[in-house]
């Protein structure tokens, strides 16, 4: 690869990464700030939200950065006309998810400096709508790691769920739930 083609690839990835945030702020949290409604189910006209973008976006663009996004964060409706976050809003939507049995253990990715809050409350949504759970502890990792070196938590969901807990999975395989108490949780000592 030649300089050219790096500096190319280099800066196509950092405008995919700024359209990414971009889609996670405004679908996620803060619609009103460039003049977008959202529905009940938290969809947008993509029309819309390429006339109020902040940056030259198309719809090719937006439709490559939903599709080849490693998190898949966001869904495109069949006909591609509407966008939406797929998890991890502050705003009040109803994704319309059903319950759905969980597997037996599921994982959370943190950091240190929360642990102290964790064992005395357990995991909370904090400003979401859902704690957010990983099927794997790679993905929990990776989650973990934004703040510093992880700490992997392991939660008995399959017991929760037995206990009454209802949990959802959204389109990008997260995994959700509205609070997880200590006695679910395991977490390291070291």
């Amino acid at each position: 690869m030649d300089i050219t083609t790096a500096v190319f690839h280099m800066d196509r990835m950092a405008k995919t990464r700024d359209i990414s945030k971009f889609l996670s702020y405004v679908l996620r949290h803060a619609p009103g700030e460039i003049g977008l409604t959202l529905d009940a189910g938290g969809w947008a006209p993509v029309e819309d939200l390429l006339a109020r973008a902040p940056m030259p976006l198309t719809a090719e663009r937006l439709h490559e950065v939903v599709a080849n996004s490693d998190k898949q964060r966001f869904a495109l409706s069949p006909d591609g006309s509407r966008i939406r976050a797929n998890q991890g809003h502050s705003i009040p939507v109803d994704l319309g998810l059903t319950p759905v049995a969980p597997p037996e253990t599921l994982y959370h990715g943190t950091h240190p400096g929360a642990l102290d809050a964790i064992r005395a409350e357990g995991l909370r949504p904090m400003s979401r709508h859902h704690v957010h759970l990983s099927p794997d502890e790679d993905t929990a990792r990776k989650v973990g790691a934004r703040r510093g070196k992880p700490v992997i938590l392991a939660i008995a969901a399959g017991q929760m769920a037995r206990d009454g807990a209802l949990f959802y999975r959204s389109e990008n395989g997260v995994w959700l739930v509205d609070h997880v108490p200590p006695a679910h949780l395991s977490i390291p000592t070291s």
